[in-house]
């Protein structure tokens, strides 16, 4: 399917770039690196999100051109759909980014439902970012700083700093490449991780207070309700990596985190280590992802949703 879209992209003029909301390392950094190549190439491409970019990716190249405000789509030749599983995950305006002539779907989820006749989905691969890496390696393109520093903040953050499953051979010797290519790794490291507003160490003390444990002390989540948000004037995307805290402990197979997004409705992020599956608890609900790494939404209070979605889960002994 490689060769579908070095025809479409050597054949076209004008882009449309999108990802899923709540924007993420992996659909940023590969939005912009397909961006900057395509535009190396003499293209027009333009890259829209319904959601702002989290502010650990500011420094992103290319981030402040990201827009906001659906432009008309009738000019565009073709869209790229990057790391989402189906269309509606890009948002509101999925119905009308879905009747530009031409979609491509980039992605790597195992959840992916196909709606692309053109789509490079490969459930393997670590992230998107590593997939627009062999689009990038098949074209024969350049690959300049700008485009190596996009595509290692994808990989580095869709593998959790190269700690998970996803994690490959190929998923290392890419990120060497582009290492060689500009990318600094301490530099990208520090902005991603290490500067964070004090709010959101607040929210995490705050949050903390609720660490719970359940199905024999395999399962640790967290709870984030709306005031706490409110109380420490944190934002939504300050809860980012907070599921990834009860995963570190000893003994915990499953961790969890509650996120309180409307009226007895809460959206629950899965991280699982070794064999779990939490994609396919996840899909009980209505969600998807990864074996290691999904998510769902479920409604009822908080006992009700935890309730169930603890009855979901078969642990392995």
């Amino acid at each position: 399917m490689i060769k579908e879209i070095i025809d479409l992209i050597n054949g076209y003029g004008k882009f449309f770039i999108t990802a899923h909301v709540k924007l993420d390392g992996d659909a940023l950094g590969s939005e912009l690196a397909l961006s900057r190549l395509l535009g190396n190439l003499g293209k027009e491409a333009v890259v829209y999100n319904q959601d702002p970019t989290p502010r650990n990716y500011h420094f992103l190249p290319g981030a402040g051109d990201i827009v906001h405000v659906l432009p008309p789509l009738e000019d565009f030749d073709a869209a790229f759909i990057l790391d989402c599983s189906e269309l509606e995950r890009v948002g509101d305006a999925a119905a009308a980014i879905g009747k530009i002539r031409q979609l491509v779907n980039i992605d790597h989820h195992v959840s992916n439902d196909g709606f692309c006749e053109i789509r490079l989905v490969d459930t393997t691969a670590s992230s998107t970012g590593e997939m627009i890496f062999r689009l990038l390696t098949a074209l024969g393109a350049d690959i300049d700083r700008e485009i190596a520093t996009n595509l290692y903040t994808a990989i580095l953050t869709d593998t959790g700093g190269f700690r998970y499953g996803n994690t490959g051979r190929e998923t290392l010797a890419a990120a060497g490449v582009l290492v060689g290519r500009g990318a600094d790794p301490q530099w990208i490291s520090e902005n991603i991780y290490e500067k964070f507003p004090r709010a959101r160490i607040m929210l995490m003390a705050r949050v903390m207070q609720s660490l719970s444990f359940d199905c024999g002390d395999r399962v640790g989540s967290l709870t984030v309700l709306r005031r706490d948000l409110e109380e420490t004037g944190a934002l939504p995307e300050d809860t980012d990596g907070l599921v990834d805290l009860p995963r570190a402990i000893d003994g915990v197979s499953v961790s969890a985190l509650f996120t309180e997004i409307g009226e007895q409705r809460f959206k629950i992020s899965l991280r699982s280590k070794g064999a779990m599956d939490v994609a396919r608890v996840a899909a009980v609900f209505g969600g998807g992802g990864h074996v290691n790494a999904a998510a769902c939404r479920i409604s009822g209070d908080i006992a009700t949703v935890k309730r169930l979605l603890f009855a979901a889960m078969e642990l392995p002994e």
